[in-house]
């Protein structure tokens, strides 16, 4: 993903963030379970759609809101490989958009 344009590499919540056109597309974490594979930024109306193509994929247990793929999964290459494939042509399910930061008054 690198090589697309638009890419922004953030690191956020001891993970490294991926953003595609602005929009959070993936996080890969490397810490300990529940921390320790693949974040899809997603809403959860399309939550139900992802995870009939990819059964690897649920809630994550601390931030539901987003789907995960750990990395103790038996596919978890061959998958992780499909959601950054997806993410690169911008699947529309696949990127949230993060929230304005509010500004501090001084």
């Amino acid at each position: 993903m690198e090589g697309e344009a638009s890419f922004v590499l953030k690191s956020m919540f001891g993970t490294k963030a991926v953003y595609l056109d602005g929009k959070l597309v993936l996080c890969f974490a490397a810490g300990e379970e529940p921390w320790r594979g693949v974040l899809v930024g997603t809403d959860r109306a399309h939550h139900a759609s992802l995870m009939a193509e990819f059964p690897a994929l649920a809630p994550h247990s601390i931030l539901p809101k987003w789907l995960y793929l750990p990395e103790t999964h038996d596919d978890f290459e061959k998958v992780a490989v499909r959601l950054v494939g997806l993410s690169r042509r911008r699947d529309p399910r696949i990127g949230v958009a993060p929230k304005p930061r509010k500004r501090k008054r001084g």
